[in-house]
């Protein structure tokens, strides 16, 4: 692993958005180079996203709260939280959709027992441990789904629910906003039965080694990046703003899940 700098966005990375993850990237690289940081002329999309997480030359990243508090924390820097546009977000906070079809007469999370979950990860906020703290008040301490399998992401969670390869899923609220526009097939095919808990935003993240007037330089070149471009990255991207964040509200995440351990209810099952 080298020190070159490498920078990637890729929680929200669909296809039809890389055009518009660019041209954030540009933005916020044009304003680095202006402070003196050295930054990378493109992001990275390696298929091993998680990967550059830890890249001693991580300029910016973004990554999903569960890892953060689970395994980054200490490896890496906060820069900040954004704010995204989009219904289950307020502020630098969001929330998960658990989703089934719309021709399925499911009315209420009891009603889920002996169905088919999906999850994008174990390793997820939005499609695990939100979908474990809405169940676990009522799953008795015991199994809750005849099956439970593992998609790799929110999009392909979506469509297992939609062709009825699975029963319910938990989908972030940003990408069941992005399903609207770029999967409208599978989106017209699905509703929301219920919301979980508010957890903070996906955080922005850099190298551990980098200074506070660094992260802080950060945080302003991704604001003006943003405000530069507002109408088109909040059309194409949902994002509005970023804000600074304590890391004790990621504490939030952690909370969330002892909740459901709480309830006899420590894994999605």
């Amino acid at each position: 692993m080298t020190d070159a700098p490498i920078a990637s966005l890729p929680m929200y990375d669909w296809p039809e958005v890389h055009a518009a993850m660019d041209r954030l990237w540009a933005g916020v690289a044009a304003r680095c180079r202006t402070a003196g940081v050295t930054v990378p002329d493109a992001l990275e999309r390696r298929a091993d996203y998680q990967g550059v997480w830890t890249a001693p030359g991580l300029v910016l990243s973004q990554t999903c709260g569960y890892p953060y508090v689970k395994s980054l924390r200490g490896k890496v820097a906060l820069v900040g939280a954004p704010v995204y546009d989009a219904e289950g977000c307020s502020g630098p906070t969001y929330r998960s959709m658990m989703i089934v079809r719309r021709d399925d007469a499911v009315g209420a999370v009891p009603g889920l027992r002996g169905r088919r979950a999906v999850i994008n990860g174990r390793d997820s906020q939005s499609g695990y441990s939100a979908l474990r703290a809405i169940v676990a008040p009522y799953a008795g301490g015991g199994r809750m789904f005849s099956d439970v399998s593992v998609s790799g992401s929110h999009r392909a969670s979506l469509r297992a629910v939609a062709e009825g390869r699975a029963d319910v899923a938990t989908i972030d609220a940003v990408c069941w906003a992005m399903a609207e526009r770029h999967e409208p097939a599978a989106f017209a095919g699905l509703r929301v039965l219920a919301l979980s808990p508010v957890a903070p935003s996906l955080p922005f993240v850099t190298a551990r080694t980098r200074s506070a007037e660094q992260r802080a330089m950060l945080r302003d070149a991704l604001r003006e990046a943003i405000a530069a471009q507002a109408a088109y990255l909040r059309k194409e991207l949902l994002l509005t703003g970023v804000e600074p964040i304590e890391d004790a509200a990621y504490d939030r995440i952690v909370e969330i899940e002892a909740e459901s351990i709480a309830l006899g209810y420590p894994e999605v099952a």
